[in-house]
């Protein structure tokens, strides 16, 4: 699995920095092999990474095609849905389990936690939801909104990272490098094109039990940062978690709403953020999420979206077994795959869109509101 290029075009190059201090931390580990985040653009060193895209715009099983008919029609078949659905999560925690990622304990210490007293503090009991949210979605019938899925979240993220960059080697270091390089694209896009506008406030859409929301934190210390899901289960387990950590200078706010509505203020962000938010939904909720992106983003603000790369040369070669059990669980993934993004974007408002690979099989887009919108 070959997953880096001595020599690539200008399009495949992701050019990330990383610290004196980042280097002597990961020891012995190759230079070309380091990517975090810097807040401290003096102490920038550029370097570049390649990751492969493939030869087609998406993959071939996305496509409108008889064979992805099949598939669909298989995965409709009740029977053998519940044997993908079981298989899908067996990936997933055997994944985790060969890593080193406790899956049981980690999920049992939060489902044996007192989490269940931040539900009262963060639901919003009015919130109508979505249909399409519904649906069953990661091999969990009630879809986001059990507890289950909210104690399984984080070990899954972690087991997702895993099969994202398997080469890594610790599981720190998969991390680093998956949300290292997704912030990196984030910082290096609003440098050059917020015309000099400040991080101040971010909102993190989607953000399930708050892993994206607490990294965002991490890397922007002055922001004021806030957490927004449709799952208030989610949300107590993330705000659960912030509780257990050393208070912030500036707290994570979480809201329980949904990010096509979400009732924040016009013009109120410098960063709004999707992280694996998109391949869960339908082409009308992502334009309506993107609509809704360019409502709170100011003039010269940037817009994140990282997820599912169409283009990973990967995720092109899929196994047919493999995309089966990976479509089984993702109600939405088709009309994701389908969906010109960048296309829409444009269509919203947004301007100077960029797309990198960010690892073997996630992509980061970022974009931009003119700084004449009014």
């Amino acid at each position: 699995m070959a997953l880096w290029a001595t020599s690539c075009s200008s399009s495949e190059k992701l050019f990330l920095a990383s610290s004196a201090a980042t280097r002597r931390r990961m020891g012995s580990r190759r230079r070309d092999l380091v990517h975090v985040g810097m807040t401290d653009p003096a102490e920038m060193e550029t370097i570049s990474i390649a990751y492969k895209e493939g030869d087609r715009e998406r993959p071939k099983w996305a496509d409108e095609t008889p064979f992805s008919r099949l598939v669909e029609a298989l995965i409709s078949f009740k029977p053998f849905y519940s044997l993908l659905k079981l298989g899908a999560r067996q990936v997933l925690i055997s994944t985790a389990e060969r890593n080193n990622i406790p899956w049981r304990e980690m999920t049992k210490e939060i489902l044996e936690s007192d989490v269940y007293k931040e539900l009262n503090t963060i639901q919003n009991t009015s919130l109508q939801y979505p249909d399409y949210y519904l649906s069953p979605f990661h091999a969990y019938d009630e879809g986001n909104l059990s507890w289950l899925a909210a104690a399984e979240a984080e070990v899954a993220t972690m087991s997702m990272t895993r099969r994202a960059i398997p080469y890594a080697p610790s599981n720190e270091e998969a991390t680093q490098e998956m949300r290292g390089n997704w912030v990196q694209a984030i910082k290096q896009h609003h440098m050059k094109h917020s015309g000099n506008v400040t991080i101040q406030n971010i909102v993190d859409i989607g953000c399930s039990v708050g892993v994206s929301t607490r990294f965002l934190a991490d890397e922007f210390p002055s922001a004021k940062v806030t957490g927004l899901d449709l799952s208030p289960y989610f949300l107590s387990v993330a705000q659960y978690k912030e509780k257990k950590r050393p208070p912030r200078k500036n707290p994570i706010r979480w809201i329980h709403a949904a990010g096509e509505n979400t009732g924040l203020p016009s013009k109120s962000f410098d960063l709004v953020s999707f992280s694996y938010v998109f391949h869960e939904c339908p082409e009308r909720a992502i334009i309506a999420l993107v609509n809704e992106a360019f409502r709170l983003l100011r003039p010269g603000g940037t817009l994140a979206i990282t997820d599912q790369a169409p283009k990973s040369k990967i995720l092109q070669e899929l196994s047919p077994a493999l995309f089966t059990l990976m479509k089984s669980t993702e109600p939405f993934l088709n009309e994701y795959y389908l969906t010109d993004l960048e296309e829409r974007l444009r269509e919203a408002g947004f301007v100077n869109m960029k797309t990198l690979l960010t690892d073997p099989r996630h992509m980061t887009m970022t974009a931009t509101v003119p700084h004449q919108h009014v």
